[in-house]
């Protein structure tokens, strides 16, 4: 959440009060928003130039490859493209834009099955999702799941399936448990994942689904992009698909002119 908000200010940020913007100037505060970018494009459209300085801009295209929002996750591919931008005149003469309607762009992600797997390795990220998926359980769940660490995990991707598989050992006992879950996926109303017919096994044992069904629901629950919105951003998904490599999400993103 938190890169998505620098992220969009400096997309507002692009418009010079000048009246004039350079597209190799405009990357600047799109690469500051990222830990590291390995290829980046922006491309700024605005005719008549005169329409800048009365806070018109027709259209904003940016594409990027290899762009790391934090240390341990990289993007493979990052697509945008605006529809017109409308901020306030004065307000942008002094340097401070301000949006005056609705900032709407189109959005196109890709992740690679060997991205995720090497963020994974990262201790610092593999806590991070970790403590996502036991806020997923129920209160008694979460105390037994923190008893346990876990070891080589691995994310691989299907035709619109997922396969997650990792090691599970408990503290001060030296014994592993193998566990494997894998589960379809695809939207809700463009703003909710949910997982189909999840199934998990603990050393190759099926676990109930009176277990599953609970921590499939948790992760749709967290995954509703409706929460955004008290941000002042409303995003739906248009597309997620998955194949033997790689996942590719389309979606759509609206920026309230309150909020940025």
């Amino acid at each position: 959440m938190e890169f998505l908000t620098i992220f969009l200010s400096s997309l507002i940020s692009l418009v010079s009060p000048v009246g004039v913007v350079l597209d190799r100037t405009a990357q600047q505060p799109i690469r500051r928003s990222f830990v590291s970018v390995e290829t980046l494009e922006v491309r700024i459209d605005n005719a008549p130039s005169y329409q800048l300085v009365q806070g018109k801009v027709d259209r904003i295209r940016i594409a990027g490859r290899g762009l790391f929002p934090v240390q341990e996750v990289r993007l493979e591919a990052l697509e945008l493209d605006t529809d017109p931008i409308f901020l306030e005149g004065r307000r942008l003469l002094r340097g401070r834009p301000q949006l005056t309607q609705p900032a709407r762009a189109a959005v196109r992600l890709v992740l690679t099955e060997a991205d995720i797997n090497r963020a994974l390795r990262s201790p610092a990220f593999a806590a991070q999702l970790r403590e996502v998926g036991i806020n997923a359980l129920s209160e008694q769940d979460a105390r037994q799941a923190r008893r346990y660490e876990i070891l080589n995990p691995r994310v691989e991707f299907e035709s619109q399936r997922i396969r997650v598989s990792a090691s599970l050992r408990e503290a001060g006992d030296p014994a592993t448990l193998d566990i494997m879950a894998e589960a379809g996926i695809e939207t809700v109303a463009g703003r909710q994942l949910r997982l189909v017919n999840p199934t998990v096994r603990l050393n190759g044992e099926a676990v109930p689904d009176r277990v599953v069904t609970p921590v499939a629901n948790g992760i749709a629950e967290r995954s509703d992009l409706r929460q955004l919105e008290a941000s002042g951003i409303t995003a739906r998904i248009l597309q997620l698909h998955t194949n033997a490599d790689q996942l590719q999400l389309a979606a759509f993103v609206q920026v309230a002119p309150n909020k940025f």
